[in-house]
């Protein structure tokens, strides 16, 4: 940066790329966004939230609160549990100097400008999965996982009830508001992972509710 703070950092780890984009902070910089030569990419909202989530199937774009904006298939992906969506070309600018363009699975690109000169990585890859054999492990949430996020959950619903507590003084305008879509849907989610995820029942009791309450 023009600053002299690290930008971008490209490394290798093993057999594969990585590249990081951080923040313009001299220490303790958050990194904005990372991509991998395997295919799995994600891009960061400054306040550390998911915004892109990218893998050999397709990707997801998110809003600040976590609920989901589109998402896509890429054209070679043979192996898919839904339907073929195809991508919109996306443009975000994770800081003033640093942007990304997304036109493609092996069209992925990062633009650096600063000081008028630009300098621009192609972080895209080809990745194709065509055996189910092939395809890695699905991730399982621990118990410590699903308690968190039942509690973060209780908290989003706690400042959503202050919000309207805020606008609504009176109890019966506040009973008739319905809760903001994005809590519905996490809500949901959460009650499927406790389902499908290996924990013990107390801890499934718990974190239902937790999220009931």
């Amino acid at each position: 940066y023009p600053s002299g703070n690290l930008a971008i950092i490209v490394v290798r780890e093993e057999n594969r790329l990585i590249c990081i984009v951080q923040e313009d902070k001299p220490n303790n910089a958050e990194i904005q966004a990372v991509f991998k030569s395997n295919g799995r990419n994600t891009c960061y909202y400054p306040n550390g939230a998911v915004w892109i989530n990218m893998n050999i199937h397709g990707g997801q774009y998110l809003d600040q609160e976590g609920s989901r904006v589109r998402r896509w298939t890429w054209p070679n992906n043979i192996v898919s549990s839904g339907p073929n969506v195809p991508l919109s070309p996306i443009f975000i600018s994770l800081n003033r100097h640093v942007g990304v363009k997304i036109l493609g699975q092996d069209k992925i690109t990062i633009s650096f400008l600063a000081m008028g000169q630009q300098a621009k990585f192609n972080v895209g890859t080809k990745v194709q999965v065509s055996d189910v054999s092939l395809l890695p492990p699905p991730t399982r949430l621990g118990e410590d996982e699903l308690l968190l996020l039942a509690f973060r959950l209780r908290i989003l619903r706690l400042f959503d009830r202050l919000r309207g507590c805020l606008n609504f003084p009176s109890n019966e305008q506040r009973d008739k508001i319905k809760p903001p879509a994005y809590l519905i849907t996490q809500t949901l989610k959460i009650l499927q992972l406790c389902t499908t995820s290996d924990i013990s029942d107390e801890v499934r009791s718990s974190v239902r509710e937790i999220v009931n309450a």
